[in-house]
């Protein structure tokens, strides 16, 4: 009926209303208090219709609804948006109308794991010999030399090739080629688009001439991998491909593609695009046109580079493309006429860089998709919970609701209300005390200023890589999608009077959150009381978080909270800062065989926790987390240390089931010395070397006593939060019911 308080009151006779009126409106407050309790009822007879539906049913009700389909308990994951039973249940029927085929199974690695997949049945590439009244001619034993894409498939996930017969167990991973074996390939790295983002520049090995760019797709100039960008399959029934996963982008794969697209253009026939198609599904609709993998944009001009003007080469030290290709066109006659092809820019999606043929174009934009093992640091991905946390959890972050303050900036967006962070900054400092500021940075652009934040007291702001989902109201930002560089330092507290009372708790607080900062963080002699850095990337190697350094003050930021969550970081050295605490969660603190974090009079808390490097602390308290290097705490009387690892010889608290302390006194009374011990049972890692896609992603080598020695049975370190095996359990278990009677499945990690 969608009753009102203000259509309620209405429904009373008009003389009634103007008494009521006339003496403070006591009767509108009472139909007010009745009209919140009808208001909830009718939505309370709503909500029990939709729960008879698994799309719309309350969470509560899904377990029920999954129990009436009989559909097998699982372990609930949490801390994961990206896993739910409710879609599992959802499709369970679609699953077992179409039980033992592969796509169903690669639905279901979706639906349980949340991971993408594709599935092999290696029967089919068994190098058998033919019964001669059923030939299938397209799998030979031998292959086919002159097809580069399937030679540069062979023994990946899209391997075509005939194999030889492999008897053993696929179960633990080690056999793959025989007749009950069905393999499920795993992609556990994500895809993250990154649209209009300015390109880096990196130096040629081989420089072709003396002012030429090299750019690189990423900010930083780093080497980067390029992933697809996968497109959703739209039926249970079709079996994945690569542009329906999150793969790495291969070379040969986009030659392919061009090659014949230009060969198609120079026939005038028309070729089916993958990788670069930019048609539109529906007429009129922008939000359905599909995006090529990659698209360059030269200098400031709005269009990219046409994908058939683009050459793929390998990069690794640099080419100069040629200006133009060749190719023969068929005439009408039988004769062959040649047919040039105009390029513009060569790029190479292994190790991403690009360059023009046009040695003049000095600077580029590029979109394109990046890998990643989680949503941690800056990132494209959808912080809104983040942004929920700041505005409702006050207490957690404070930040208060009410904002005084609110300016867009943007190099690209008309919607902006300056172009740079420093010209906004500027406004802010110009503002009385007690205000609650929200600073939203639009765009994929880098920002090359130094800034200088001045936190007067009790004044809060807010820097966050955001838009404006309906700027006329206060708040409604959408954090989505973005991801702006700051290349240099940010100062904070620099300006701040001199007359500032130390002994009260009346400074300044800021937040930081989606933002990739290539400098450091600086926090000045000042009255600071929080700073808070959630979903950003200090750059590891470049950046730091400094504060203390030259104080003359003692009781300078004596108040200061430090709060690190979801973030990437480079070391923090807080010197001899008396700082009333330093709060770690779900981060990366990166600075590899020297001091990570340096707070000898600070209290260190940290949860899910990965630390390449040394720490110096007062006291710590720690859960899940792996500390790579050693760890001298100064008060070990006080604090704890649960399920981490913690190498030897490291000065700490007392310890409650880390490694390898808790594995040692397991193998006490077996044949194995608690030196063996100490050397294989350490944390391995795909890589740590920062801008890589497994960064600090524990590797398959890694033992299980980290990747399952959390609490709660996940992994250590900082992606304990995805629950890696939680994900693998539930999905073994669904698959003992929908593969086909006599297969047997293994899993196969990709990335």
């Amino acid at each position: 009926m969608g009753f009102t308080r203000k259509s309620i009151y209405e429904l009373l006779p008009a003389y009634y209303r103007s008494k009521d009126i006339e003496q403070g409106s006591p009767l509108e407050a009472l139909i007010g208090i009745i009209a919140d309790k009808a208001i909830d009822l009718e939505n309370n007879i709503a909500q029990l219709y939709d729960n008879w539906f698994i799309e719309t049913c309350e969470d509560w009700v899904v377990p029920y609804i999954g129990d009436l389909l009989g559909v097998q308990n699982f372990t609930p994951i949490t801390k994961s948006s990206a896993i739910s039973q409710r879609a599992y249940i959802a499709n369970t029927l679609a699953y077992r109308r179409r039980k033992g085929i592969a796509p169903a199974v690669e639905q279901l690695a979706n639906d349980i794991a949340g991971w993408r997949a594709h599935v092999v049945e290696f029967f089919q590439l068994l190098a058998t010999t033919q019964y001669l009244n059923h030939i299938r001619l397209d799998h030979t034993v031998t292959p086919d030399i002159r097809s580069m894409n399937k030679l540069d498939l062979i023994n990946s996930a899209f391997d075509s090739i005939a194999h030889s017969a492999d008897v053993r167990h696929i179960s633990n991973g080690r056999g793959k080629y025989n007749i009950p074996n069905i393999g499920l390939f795993i992609w556990r790295i994500q895809s993250y688009k990154i649209v209009l983002g300015d390109a880096g520049t990196a130096s040629c090995v081989l420089n072709p001439a003396p002012n030429a760019f090299c750019f690189t797709f990423s900010p930083l100039g780093y080497d980067l991998q390029l992933f697809n960008n996968p497109e959703s399959e739209n039926i249970i029934t079709h079996i994945s491909e690569e542009i329906n996963l999150p793969v790495a982008l291969r070379r040969q794969a986009l030659v392919d593609e061009l090659e014949t697209r230009r060969q198609a253009l120079v026939d005038e026939t028309p070729v089916k695009y993958t990788y670069f198609d930019n048609t539109f599904e529906v007429a009129e609709k922008p939000e359905t046109k599909k995006h090529p993998v990659f698209e360059i944009f030269p200098n400031d001009s709005d269009e990219p580079v046409p994908p058939e003007e683009i050459f793929i080469c390998n990069m690794e030290q640099c080419c100069t493309p040629p200006n133009s290709i060749t190719y023969q066109q068929l005439q009408k006659d039988g004769s062959f006429k040649s047919v040039s092809k105009k390029i513009t820019v060569a790029a190479d999606p292994v190790t991403g860089k690009f360059m023009f043929c046009d040695l003049t174009i000095t600077k580029a934009r590029a979109s394109y998709s990046y890998g990643f093992n989680g949503d941690i640091g800056s990132g494209t991905y959808n912080r809104q919970k983040s942004l929920s946390d700041l505005f409702q959890n006050k207490e957690s972050l404070n930040i208060a609701v009410s904002i005084t303050w609110q300016k867009a900036v943007s190099r690209l967006s008309i919607q902006a209300d300056f172009h740079t962070i420093q010209e906004a900054l500027d406004e802010w400092y110009n503002l009385p005390t007690g205000q609650t500021g929200v600073l939203c940075i639009m765009d994929n652009c880098t920002y090359d200023e130094e800034l200088t934040v001045l936190m007067k007291e009790e004044n809060k702001l807010l820097i966050i890589a955001a838009g404006w989902s309906n700027k006329t109201v206060t708040g409604m930002i959408s954090a989505d999608g973005l991801q702006p560089v700051i290349s240099s330092n940010i100062i904070v507290n620099s300006s701040i009077n001199n007359n500032v009372d130390f002994e009260t708790k009346t400074g300044g607080q800021l937040t930081l959150n989606g933002l990739l900062i290539q400098g450091s963080i600086k926090i000045s002699e000042g009255n600071l009381t929080a700073l808070n850095i959630s979903n950003c990337t200090l750059v590891p190697g470049n950046s730091s978080i400094e504060a203390g350094d030259d104080t003359t003050s003692p009781a300078s930021n004596q108040w200061l909270q430090i709060n690190i969550q979801k973030s990437i970081c480079g070391p923090i050295n807080l010197f001899d800062a008396e700082i009333e605490s330093l709060v770690i969660e779900d981060s990366v603190i990166d600075n590899q065989n020297d001091w990570a974090i340096l707070s000898v009079n600070v209290p260190l808390q940290l949860s899910g926790t990965t630390v390449l490097g040394k720490i110096h602390s007062k006291t710590v308290t720690a859960e899940n987390c792996i500390f790579n290097e050693l760890l001298v705490i100064e008060r070990k009387q006080t604090g704890c240390i649960r399920f981490s690892y913690v190498p030897v010889q490291s000065e700490t608290p007392r310890q409650f089931h880390c490694q390898p302390d808790l594995e040692k006194n397991t193998q006490a009374n077996q044949n194995y010395s608690e030196e063996q011990i100490s050397k294989w049972l350490i944390p391995s890692y795909t890589s740590t070397q920062y801008g890589h896609h497994g960064y600090v992603q524990l590797s398959n080598e890694c033992p299980v006593q980290i990747t399952a020695g959390a609490d709660d049975g996940a992994e250590m370190g900082v992606f304990n939060f995805l629950k890696q095996p939680q994900r693998k359990t539930n999905l073994l278990t669904a698959l003992n019911e929908y593969l086909r009677l006599g297969l047997e499945a293994g899993l196969f990690y990709v990335t």
